[in-house]
């Protein structure tokens, strides 16, 4: 973060007396429409008073706690609020976890460091590389706790005088920046905090039970990884994301997405900072945007969960600081840091590397005479490094580089040749998304209405603003073509919440600078609402999930049972030992934690899901039999709302054991000389 005193030449504008007439008709006129479209689709109807109620009472136990600590050791506000925080991650998210993730950061700021920028950026670049390095070497039986411990604290070591050096640099820029604004500080921070709260929920989302969670699982229950297409469509696909929760797993000892996802809000949070004040907004403008970013509903819903755009928002935010830094380049390190950051979004998901290309395209524009060939050509190679290991794999495996993408083109036996498409997301491309993006969020997302937030309509004079506004025109101009890019092959909102935060510090520059008081109490009007909303994100934050959180602090089993039985199942048989285990639920394929020792018969499978289908065709139950012996089932997991006759046959034709169910999942035991 720059001090207050170090203005760039986007700062250095006036601001004018009186804000310009047309410039309040426009800023007006997004809280106006904003208010409309609230009482045309009767969201009030869509409102859970209950969550935002916690959130009230999460802010002030908060808020209290830090003042009563402040009283004691004379700090500032907004440090002592980071303290409970992180102290409250500690109990709901676990302690190993957060140690776990602090000493991935390190050992990432450690190798971040040698490239150059602010001790965030370095982080975010650390985090890239390693996952790119370890993604190369997934296959291999080097993964364990200790393997991974030994490299972070050797990381640390090597470069200790750096880390040592940029935690001081970190430590100076906190205190000139509470300093300046001392009481924007505290509602960012405590902004912050709230959408954080999503860290302490244990991880039940639908695609983390199917996907995510089984490259962790993966490396700690086997040491390596299976990157087996047959077993599972996604196995190739591309999984930075996945290797960073699976570093943090290890050495947790235990699931660490919590932590992992802390981490990375407070990241982006620091790129939000600066790339406001790199587009002319003072310090306390930047805690504004930095609030902004933080009551964006999504921020929470994707805290909750693992998918990629928690880590690829924050890479962007810092490529486009990186593009944005008017200080130079004296060491002509930006561009090996820029090739790494698109190297890094690329390894996350196809479209976040498309999304930091079009941001590389801006800077080719922006930066000119472009550098000699040859450091082109380095750099180049250097983001290939980072993003290839998932591609390669992919294409060396399956024949498909982007399996299961694009398959009419490759014709890999292991999805049918199309072109995989979710047709829920085709509501349509038009001018008009971002009102219905905002007032009909479930056309466009797994949420409810609102879980976009408001910014997109209640700023959209903002955002006309900053298309006008000199020091704001680049990044308004790139978020805005960022955005409808993103949209127009597939109407998704969580696709779109990238380029949503990298317009942020532009909005609130700009409003700030036509209206600076009244620009300000909209701006901070739009995060109110949006924290009202923010339960409608996703379903865990509208179901009490966080209140039976921190009524069972460290204890997720309550919830698994009522929200994830197949995971309390599985957790049993993890105890008692298994070899490979079915579950029977095409729409819940929630078998990701058990690795490649599990079969699932939904269209992750493909051939299994198949074979299913064929032997349900077998009223006696043989076909299912055969079909358990040649996959070497020893458990099969069946809901028991929807087993079937022929289920039933052989599971009594097998001699199978009934074991204790949990809710809706059925646990039966094949016998030992079933399962060859």
């Amino acid at each position: 973060m720059t001090r207050d005193g170090d203005a760039t030449p986007a700062m250095q504008h006036d601001r004018p007396r009186r804000p310009p007439a047309f410039a309040m008709a426009l800023l007006w006129a997004g809280p106006a429409a904003c208010v409309a479209g609230l009482g045309i689709y009767r969201l009030w109807e869509h409102w859970r008073p209950g969550r935002f109620g916690e959130l009230l009472l999460i802010a002030l136990a908060v808020a209290g706690l830090a003042w009563g600590l402040r009283r004691v050791t004379r700090w500032s506000q907004a440090g002592c609020q980071v303290l409970v925080l992180v102290a409250a991650l500690a109990v709901f998210a676990g302690p190993l976890p957060l140690l776990a993730a602090g000493l991935l950061g390190l050992a990432a700021l450690a190798v971040g460091g040698l490239l150059a920028g602010p001790v965030a950026a370095r982080c975010v670049y650390g985090l890239a590389l390693l996952a790119g390095v370890v993604g190369w070497l997934l296959p291999l039986p080097i993964h364990s706790r200790w393997s991974y411990l030994a490299l972070c604290l050797a990381t640390i070591a090597w470069r200790r005088h750096a880390v040592l050096d940029a935690l001081r640099d970190a430590r100076v820029g906190w205190h000139d920046t509470i300093a300046t604004a001392p009481r924007a500080a505290a509602w960012g921070v405590l902004a912050l905090g709230l959408a954080a709260t999503a860290t302490w929920l244990p991880t039940l989302q639908a695609d983390d039970l199917g996907y995510h969670l089984r490259l962790p699982w993966e490396l700690q229950l086997r040491g390596r990884y299976a990157p087996d297409p047959w077993l599972h469509v996604w196995a190739v696909a591309p999984w930075a994301s996945d290797v960073q929760h699976a570093v943090a797993q290890l050495v947790a000892d235990r699931e660490a997405r919590g932590a992992l996802n802390a981490l990375w809000i407070a990241l982006t949070a620091a790129g939000v900072w600066r790339l406001c004040r790199l587009v002319g907004g003072s310090q306390r403008q930047a805690w504004i945007a930095v609030a902004l970013y933080a009551s964006l509903p999504l921020t929470a819903g994707l805290a909750g969960g693992m998918q990629t755009e928690t880590a690829a928002t924050a890479l962007l935010v810092w490529l486009a600081c990186l593009v944005l830094d008017p200080t130079g380049d004296p060491k002509g390190r930006a561009l090996f840091a820029g090739a790494v950051i698109v190297g890094g979004l690329f390894g996350l998901k196809l479209l976040a590397g498309m999304q930091g290309l079009l941001l590389i395209v801006w800077a080719a524009w922006l930066r000119r005479p472009w550098p000699a060939p040859g450091k082109l050509v380095a750099a180049s190679a250097l983001a290939l490094i980072v993003a290839g290991s998932s591609y390669v794999y992919a294409a060396t495996i399956a024949g498909n580089p982007f399996l299961p993408l694009f398959n009419a083109w490759f014709q890999s036996p292991y999805f049918d040749a199309a072109n995989f498409d979710d047709a829920r997301w085709h509501a349509g491309w038009s001018p008009w998304l971002p009102w219905t993006l905002t007032f009909r969020s479930a056309d466009y997302h797994e949420g409810f209405a609102g879980a976009a937030g408001f910014a997109l309509v209640a700023c959209a004079g903002a955002w006309l603003l900053a298309l006008w506004h000199r020091p704001t025109r680049a990044l308004a101009t790139a978020s805005l073509a960022m955005l409808a890019i993103t949209l127009l092959p597939l109407q998704y909102l969580r696709y779109a919440f990238p380029p949503l935060v990298l317009v942020l510090p532009a909005l609130v520059s700009a409003a700030t600078h036509f209206a600076p008081r009244s620009g300000a109490h909209l701006l901070v009007a739009v995060c109110v609402v949006n924290f009202a909303f923010q339960a409608n994100a996703q379903w865990m934050l509208r179901t009490g999930a966080l209140k039976q959180t921190v009524l069972h602090p460290g204890d997720p089993s309550p919830l698994y049972a009522q929200y994830a039985p197949a995971r309390e199942a599985i957790a049993g048989l993890r105890e008692q030992g298994h070899r490979n285990v079915l579950l029977i639920a095409d729409d819940a394929p929630w078998i990701a934690e058990l690795g490649s020792r599990g079969r699932t018969t939904s269209w992750y499978a493909p051939a299994l899901q198949r074979a299913a289908a064929a032997a349900e065709r077998d009223p006696s139950g043989a076909a299912w039999r055969r079909l358990w012996r040649k996959e070497g089932i020893s458990h099969v997991l069946v809901r028991t709302s929807t087993i079937t006759a022929a289920q039933k046959a052989a599971l009594a034709g097998a001699g199978a054991r009934s074991l204790p169910s949990v809710g809706d999942i059925a646990t039966w035991q094949l016998p030992a000389d079933a399962t060859p």
